[in-house]
Order: structure tokens, then sequence, then C-alpha cells
């Protein structure tokens, strides 16, 4: 029992250094870190906030414009009807400890219409154990859930296309990519009025076989067409989110 249950973390451990190690690569660029926090569209249409936390998919390393970044395009398509605020509170690298200590507490002030979580990758690659991540996410959830009109998770795709990892990590990452993913769909599952992203399709397919287009400078981060991507996968999450959460702006209050 002893070796069993010491495979797996002897595994991750494994994958944390090897990924470390694939970090401090001097042959490729180390990318900053971007805002896509704005406000969009006219004064005088409906507000919608939006705010997201989170890791780097939401701080578009190595893209030109911060416009690109997934969860600004995703704001700027509902500026037609609202003037929406986008306050994103994402930092690099963050595993969802790091959301749960240094941005959930500002996300919960802020009580946006929308919620948008995207942390997991990091937990996977660095060692985290899958039942703390679930624990994190779940907590992460419930305190948004109390704030938020509505929340989309967005998940994990399949780290093991990285082509700034070794090929040696690329089986152990995808397995570990589909159970950290699975976890956030089983804890987003038990919230209401939360919605997660289907990462199982062109979130993961877009990006098999490393094709440079895909991918930043540093070949880690996800490029302008990988944020598109992402946009488009998300936008049907987003879009329910947004409903819920207009739906319950419009209930009378007791």
């Amino acid at each position: 029992m002893a070796l069993a249950v010491g495979l797996p973390a002897l595994a991750a451990a494994w994958v944390a250094a090897s990924v470390l190690r694939a970090a401090r690569r001097t042959d490729l660029p180390s990318l900053p870190n971007q805002d896509a926090s704005g406000c969009f569209g006219d004064p005088t249409l409906p507000p919608l906030r939006i705010v997201g936390i989170g890791d780097s998919s939401l701080t578009g390393p190595g893209l030109a414009s911060v416009d690109d970044i997934v969860l600004r395009r995703l704001a700027l398509s509902y500026s037609d009807r609202h003037r929406v605020e986008l306050i994103s509170l994402a930092v690099g690298g963050s595993k969802a400890l790091d959301v749960v200590e240094g941005q959930l507490d500002r996300a919960v002030e802020l009580a946006p219409d929308v919620a948008f979580v995207s942390v997991g990758s990091n937990d996977a690659m660095r060692g985290v154990p899958v039942w703390l991540y679930r624990r994190r996410l779940d907590l992460i959830l419930t305190r948004l859930g109390a704030a938020a009109g509505a929340t989309v998770v967005f998940g994990l795709g399949d780290l093991g296309v990285l082509p700034r990892l070794p090929r040696s990590l690329r089986r152990l990452l995808h397995r570990r990519s589909r159970v950290f993913d699975n976890a956030a769909g089983g804890v987003t599952a038990r919230h209401p009025r939360v919605i997660k992203v289907y990462t199982g399709g062109r979130v993961t397919t877009a990006f098999t076989g490393g094709d440079p287009a895909m991918f930043a400078a540093d070949l880690f981060h996800a490029s302008e067409e990988g944020h598109r991507v992402f946009t488009e996968e998300a936008a049907p999450a987003f879009a329910t989110a947004y409903r819920l959460a207009m739906l319950r702006r419009s209930a009378p209050r007791s």
C-alpha cells in the first residue's frame, strides 16, 4: 500500500522538477504578463462587471495586444449592449492556493456579475495533489457563489502538448491534465450558477502536434491564435453564465 501511494507522489515530484528545469531554459525568452483590465462600451448602457482570477492564461504573455487575451475578447463581445468593466486579478504562475491567498478576497469584494476562473495548470505541473486542488477550487467557487451573479471555470487543456517541455513528460502530463480537468468538472457540478468550459475539444486538439502558430515565443503560453481558440470555446459557457447573472440581477429581492 505504501508503494502504491508513493508512486503517484514520486511521479508528481518528477514532473514538478522537470517543469522547473524547462522554465529556466536560457534558449527561450521569459515573457511578461499583461493586465487585461479595462472599460468598454457606451457609458449610458447597463453596467456589466467581469472579474477574472487565475494564472497566465488570463495575462497573455507574449501577445502583441491585450485585446487578444481571452478574457478581454469575451468582455469586448458584450460591449455592444453593456458598459463593461473588466477587472483582471490574475497573476502568471498562480496555483489554486495563490488564488485563494492573493486574489479571492478582492474578487469577492468586487461582487462581479460574471467571475471567470482559470487555475489548475500550475497545480498539475508543480506536483500539487489533485485532492488538494479540488479542495481549494471548491473554496474558490463557494466564496464566489455568494458574491457573483455567475461563474465560469475554464479548466485545463492538454499540458502534454507544450513544446517547451521535454517529450519525456508528455504522457504523464497528458494524464495529469485529464485528472485535474475532471476534478474541476466535478467541483463545478456541485455549485449552482457555475459553468465549466468544455476543454476536451479544440482547446486540446488545436494545440496537438505543437504547431508554432498556436504558441507564443516561449513555446509555453498560447499565441494570439491560441487565445482565439480559447475564446471561441469559452464563449458558450460565458454566454450561459451571463444569462444566469442577468436573471439573478432581475429577480425580485426578498
